[in-house]
């Protein structure tokens, strides 16, 4: 058990511990409220975010609740966190979904990739196993990675910086970043 499950469990002396800047009463709070933002992000699960973004963007919204809860107001502290949480998912969907016309020289369009020919030096059979290795690997990133991360992938790959990604796909630099790490987690566990 933590300190503060010990000392009192009473969830207004947690939260007023947590707002007068308390780290370990803040971390239990949040610890906590998870699954509140986990079940909240639930309910948009089809739209254009990532879980994980949705989950951040709750978070903020867990932590500005957490910040400005007052007890005074007879308001249950679950039911404001949740209308806070709410609030901030919604206000990043509709940053989103706020997508103004992508001009056409701005789309990449997807293509395979060919092996160059190299003469000479490249037997038949080298040049075979090497578009076997492709076509392995670009059916394993289509099988593990979403949608969105194989498109940040493959911008990432031709020399896109994280700003232009995410211009490109209408997402914020932080939902490229994310995706990003969740790219190199997932391509550490691969076997081909």
């Amino acid at each position: 058990m933590s300190k503060f499950s010990q000392k009192n469990d009473n969830e207004g002396s947690i939260l007023s511990y947590a707002q007068s800047g308390n780290k370990e009463h803040l971390a239990s709070a949040v610890h906590r409220y998870t699954a509140l933002v986990e079940n909240i992000a639930l309910k948009y699960r089809d739209s254009q975010l990532e879980k994980d973004d949705l989950m951040q963007e709750g978070m903020i919204g867990l932590l500005a609740a957490i910040k400005t809860f007052d007890n005074t107001k007879g308001t249950q502290f679950k039911t404001y966190a949740a209308t806070c949480i709410d609030n901030a998912m919604q206000s990043a969907l509709r940053k989103c979904n706020r997508k103004k016309d992508i001009p056409p020289q701005n789309v990449v369009e997807y293509q395979e990739e060919e092996i160059p020919e190299i003469k000479g030096s490249v037997s038949a059979e080298d040049m075979f196993i090497a578009q076997e290795s492709v076509s392995l690997l670009t059916e394993a990133l289509r099988k593990n990675l979403s949608d969105f991360e194989n498109e940040v992938l493959r911008l990432h790959i031709v020399g896109c910086s994280y700003n232009e990604i995410a211009k490109r796909l209408c997402k914020t630099p932080k939902a490229v970043d994310n995706a990003l790490q969740r790219i190199r987690r997932k391509l550490a566990t691969f076997s081909l």
